[in-house]
């Protein structure tokens, strides 16, 4: 009997070891591995190294005469006696990638001497047609702080959707606050097809764009004339679900209200800040859209039947909503010197060298913002450790960052489409990285709730295991020191 009852004791003690030996060996690793926040790797380094990249463009003058590539400039020089210019003009600027320079021309001149004389004059059309310092700090306003830029450039970048490689939406709106007054018609269609689509086809390779229109009838804003910029949110709340879904579509909408007040007695008026009337009757809210007042009182006399039926005058509305396209955008004006000739783009709306203008601009802004949240990415998941970084967050990453350094290759070999792409491709993957909302599953999961958990799991199994463990333990130093005692 005594001899068996060893042997249950020591199969108990031998149970109780393997017991515990499998929880330390096997049981706590597996917890730890199955348990751990996962965190796919991520290039810290690369990432580190795009805050010290430098975007270097240098001329190439080597492109035959006949190409004109985007982003390039083809500049004819002229004797100064040619009369092919007007008087007083010396450049003249078309509306392709090409300029024209009246200077002054000697034939035993030497080739030093032609340059140290026209050097300084193409260095003024360039700076024309392409962008300044103070362009690129106002394309990027978010990063940079206002006094670094003058004050027209921050008010470019101010009224200008920031760059965005989702899509846009155009709404042309007619606000008719009296149909049973005023018939109105406007061919919003054609209009459209004449002066805004080809604007917009110039711009099909920036982003997606979508035209729509509509008449809202008995549409009354509701505000004084002395209230007049404040007109805007009872519009907004007339032109329908979209604007309040715009950014949860991830689509950036633009909404123009031609908006027609009926006054027969008295017609209003838009004045500027000096009190000066202003011509077009319109104005335009910064990043939002614009809006005319189009005065329909002196088209026609006291002996019209109603509803009097109104033609608009599509052209005269479809130039100041174009202008103010343009504005919205981020198609910065050229201010362009006394002697200079502009040719206007006409029904473009744009011409080739502002595009490219306009695409050297979007490309170095895409450039910074992903590499700015491509830093923060970085920094964020570094200080927070419970984060969990998913392969497709990773990957995103990496695409980023490629991209990045592909745009800014791009851009030194001169490759501006290229250039522009790669960097929507960079903007677009680092956004998605950013605000994947997977990076938020256990950032807000407290401590306490973690020990509410685990503690029911593992104190009813630990507290037997320790209690054998120290019941061996102490026996174990009961027999040593009988051995001692005998010894």
């Amino acid at each position: 009997i005594i001899v068996m009852g060893c042997l249950c004791t020591d199969r108990g003690k031998y149970a109780a070891l393997s017991i515990a030996a499998m929880v330390i060996v096997v049981g706590l690793p597996l917890w730890w591995k199955t348990t751990e926040t996962y965190r796919a790797s991520l290039p810290y380094s690369q990432i580190g190294e795009l805050d010290t990249l430098q975007v270097t463009i240098p001329p190439d003058s080597s492109s035959p005469l006949n190409e004109s590539p985007s982003g390039s400039l083809v500049i004819y020089v002229i004797p100064e006696t040619s009369g092919l210019l007007p008087d007083g003009i010396n450049v003249y600027m078309g509306i392709y990638r090409t300029a024209i320079l009246r200077t002054s021309l000697h034939k035993e001149a030497k080739m030093e001497e032609l340059l140290s004389v026209i050097g300084p004059k193409i260095l003024r059309i360039i700076q024309t047609v392409t962008f300044t310092n103070n362009d690129i700090k106002a394309s990027m306003s978010d990063r940079v702080p206002t006094g670094k830029f003058t004050k027209e450039s921050l008010a470019d970048s101010m009224r200008a959707f920031k760059s965005s490689p989702g899509n846009y939406e155009i709404t042309f709106s007619l606000l008719n606050p009296d149909p049973k007054s005023h018939d109105l018609h406007w061919d919003i269609e054609e209009a459209v097809d004449k002066y805004i689509q080809p604007f917009l086809d110039k711009l099909s390779g920036v982003a997606n764009f979508s035209v729509d229109s509509q008449i809202l009838y008995y549409a009354i804003l509701g505000v004084t004339p002395q209230s007049l910029p404040h007109v805007i949110n009872p519009v907004e709340a007339r032109l329908g679900k979209k604007v309040y879904i715009r950014f949860i579509l991830q689509s950036c909408a633009l909404f123009f209200c031609s908006t027609f007040l009926i006054i027969l007695t008295a017609p209003l008026y838009i004045k500027d800040q000096n009190g000066a009337t202003v011509q077009s009757n319109a104005f335009h809210s910064p990043r939002w859209g614009g809006i005319m007042v189009y005065n329909v009182n002196e088209k026609y006399s006291d002996n019209n039947r109603f509803p009097v039926q109104v033609n608009i005058d599509t052209v005269r509305v479809m130039e100041v909503f174009l202008a103010q396209l343009r504005l919205l955008l981020g198609v910065q004006l050229a201010y362009v010197p006394d002697d200079f000739l502009m040719e206007s783009p006409a029904n473009q709306g744009l011409t080739d060298w502002e595009l490219d203008r306009f695409l050297w601009l979007r490309t170095l802004e895409n450039i910074a913002t992903a590499t700015t949240t491509q830093t923060s990415l970085a920094q964020l998941l570094d200080e927070i450790g419970n984060i969990v970084i998913h392969d497709k967050i990773a990957s995103q990453v990496y695409n980023a960052v490629i991209a990045i350094q592909a745009a800014i290759a791009e851009l030194e070999a001169g490759n501006l489409g290229f250039a522009f792409q790669s960097s929507k491709e960079a903007i677009l993957a680092s956004e998605k990285a950013f605000f994947d909302p997977s990076l938020l599953h256990l950032l807000y999961f407290p401590d306490d709730q973690k020990f509410a958990i685990y503690i029911p799991l593992f104190l009813p199994m630990s507290v037997p295991i320790l209690l054998s463990l120290l019941k061996i333990a102490k026996e174990f130093r009961e027999r040593r020191n009988m051995a001692k005692k005998k010894d």
